[in-house]
């Protein structure tokens, strides 16, 4: 028989899967101090508490695994009396909870994306209305996420985010605008916009896409200095963006626009709405808009039906475009979406060879693109101390997907969240190294 630990409750929050789902536990444990709770994020075992909370994720089967493996690790610490609750939340949650209920009934309670007052009512908290937009920040304090929006209205045959998310669900920029001057308050010089799809944005208030004027506003705010973009959609990208980030210091000249594949064939099979010939004249009208801007993109390989020629055809075009930034994925077989009608006939193998090649091309024009940043001067923010090193980024660099400045730390002392010049004097594929400049 298992014994009750002695632990005093203090709760610990796990955090797998994207930005939202970080988003979503900073606003958790947010609610949870205000009621006065004892919350951390992550804590390690020496001190993590006896009430486990995870966040996890169901986006694809890698993603799913790690949800699941994560909870019968807490299980089984449950069992063994080291903690006393383990409660489940966030997209897993939501889609599979019947099963999982089934599958791991030693979990306290599990709940859906949408029921956070009802995990706070189980953690003995209580909802505050007051404190929409307030969340306790896991990132370093110089960055944080502000999540516009919630869900998704497209109807693309791989995704089953609209399973776990719901349809487009806009925040109005009043709220969002006060939400980044408490983040600007708190230290925050850096926000990077999050949602399904930035680019839907307003539609559903406003009657209009509003990216631009929600960026206006936020672009306004005392503090805030940089603002970035992630997750834009290609069909009917509301192209007053262009001219404003042309335009807003603030605003970085990058964009996360995430493509997924450019044949034609596999473009209208995953129903993207838009075409190799409309997908290329857009990314060359935001390079006519925005000299230098950065776009990063995400790629699938292994869609049911990409032939060798499919393949091919994307290897060329990702030779073309020279993305400064790219991810590329194997296709995941998802329940419940469209695509999980279609035979999922690449074999696995093939999906990962095909991921490598697309690496590989994007590693060696990462490399030569790096190789024309030696002797430049970049603006920098300083992210944390790494050994010999202070870690920054460029404006063209988001946390963790991409790029890192390494700056020799024996030369100079660097804050943490300052913004410094650095010039560059060397590089690698996915690095850039430097000396910061000082005044």
């Amino acid at each position: 028989m298992r014994t009750k630990s002695l632990k005093k409750n203090k709760i610990n929050v796990i955090t797998l899967g994207c930005s939202k789902n970080v988003y979503d536990s900073e606003v958790l444990m947010g609610q949870l101090r205000a009621s006065g709770k004892d919350v951390q994020h992550e804590a390690p075992a020496h001190e993590e508490g006896n009430i486990i909370v995870i966040n996890t994720c169901g986006f694809i089967d890698n993603a799913k695994e790690e949800s699941v493996n994560m909870i019968l690790n807490y299980v089984d610490k449950k069992e063994q009396g080291l903690v006393d609750k383990v409660f489940v939340t966030g997209c897993l949650s939501e889609r599979y909870k019947p099963d999982l209920i089934k599958e791991i009934p030693n979990v306290d309670q599990y709940f859906g994306t949408t029921e956070l007052p009802g995990l706070l009512k189980a953690l003995g908290a209580d909802y505050k209305h007051e404190l929409l937009g307030e969340r306790l920040t896991t990132t370093p304090k110089n960055y944080a996420y502000l999540k516009i929006a919630e869900g998704c209205d497209r109807p693309c045959s791989f995704c089953a985010i609209p399973l776990m998310r719901g349809k487009h669900v806009s925040q109005s920029i009043e709220k969002l605008v006060n939400e980044a001057k408490g983040l600007a308050k708190n230290g925050v010089k850096e926000l990077i916009l999050i949602a399904q799809d930035l680019t839907y944005y307003g539609l559903d208030l406003y009657k209009k896409r509003n990216l631009a004027e929600l960026l206006e506003n936020l672009a306004a705010i005392e503090g805030i200095e940089w603002i970035r973009l992630h997750y834009a959609f290609p069909a009917g990208f509301p192209m007053d963006v262009l001219e404003l980030m042309k335009r807003e210091p603030k605003i970085c000249n990058y964009l996360d626009i995430p493509l997924q594949h450019i044949s034609d064939k596999i473009l209208k099979s995953m129903r993207r709405g838009t075409t190799q010939a409309k997908t290329t004249k857009l990314l060359k009208e935001f390079r006519e808009a925005v000299p230098g801007m950065t776009i990063r993109t995400t790629l699938i390989v292994g869609y049911p039906g990409e032939t060798e020629e499919d393949f091919q055809i994307l290897k060329n075009w990702v030779e073309e475009m020279r993305f400064e930034r790219l991810g590329c994925f194997a296709y995941s077989h998802e329940e419940n979406t469209h695509a999980y009608l279609l035979e999922d006939d690449v074999p696995a193998e093939v999906k990962q060879q095909r991921a490598n090649e697309i690496m590989e091309i994007q590693s060696q024009i990462s490399w030569e693109l790096n190789q024309e940043k030696i002797g430049q001067t970049l603006r920098c923010i300083i992210d944390r101390k790494e050994g010999a090193h202070f870690v920054g980024r460029t404006e063209f660099d988001s946390p963790d997907v991409d790029n890192e400045v390494l700056i020799d730390a024996s030369l100079a002392y660097l804050k943490t969240g300052e913004f410094v010049d650095v010039k560059i004097t060397d590089a690698t594929e996915f690095d850039l190294y430097g000396e910061a400049v000082i005044a």
